[in-house]
């Protein structure tokens, strides 16, 4: 089998992976809108590729504190998924969602962390319907596991897989807002080498 990787991808298939992050953000700010009851503003989100080894510098290096919420894929393609804030990013979301909780308490406050989960699992759950839809492929996601640690710590496994596919991984940055709390995270689908071969005949590559 050949190894594929991102830098074979030419403009059109580049632009719909971007679209999956155009429909995904929206899907996501309806959601966590409708889990609050109250209008979530979202930018357009920015897709981009980025060295495996650079991954971490989009948070501020492999020592920043990050909050990450992990999701094992099943189904026609394997493989996890990942969506990362940065730790005034997780306070702010909490925010949102709980009111005027403080972000050091992350990982102490199981209400925060449950928090934090649920809507790491509507976010991820909206990118995930976009590219199920738009591939016309099957995602069985799992239960969301939270962690909170180093970026390189977090990072290490991921970067194990995506250099099987190549040097380069793709990185969808969303940022959305209500009131003063901004979030900014970071989608990465970090799929099987098996899986990814599906992904890029399901693109035509």
């Amino acid at each position: 089998m050949s190894k594929f990787n991102y830098n074979q991808m030419d403009s059109i298939h580049f632009d719909v992976l971007k679209e999956v992050g155009n429909i995904g953000s929206g899907n996501a700010a309806t959601a966590l809108a409708q889990l609050i009851q109250d209008k979530v503003n979202m930018e357009q989100p920015q897709a981009e590729l980025i060295q495996i080894e650079n991954i971490s510098d989009i948070v501020g290096g492999a020592e920043t504190i990050v909050t990450a919420i992990l999701i094992t894929l099943e189904g026609d393609i394997e493989g996890m998924m990942m969506f990362m804030l940065d730790h005034s990013s997780a306070g702010n979301l909490s925010n949102i969602l709980l009111k005027d909780i403080d972000e050091e308490t992350i990982n102490e406050n199981k209400l925060d962390e449950s928090a934090i989960k649920e809507s790491g699992n509507i976010i991820a759950g909206a990118y995930l319907r976009a590219l199920s839809k738009l591939l016309n492929i099957t995602i069985e996601p799992s239960i969301p596991y939270l962690s909170v640690d180093m970026a390189g710590a977090i990072l290490s496994v991921p970067a194990i897989e995506f250099g099987k596919l190549g040097d380069d991984a793709l990185i969808i940055e969303t940022k959305f807002w209500k009131d003063e709390y901004d979030v900014s995270g970071y989608f990465i689908l970090i799929p099987t080498l098996n899986s990814y071969e599906i992904i890029m005949n399901s693109l035509g590559l």
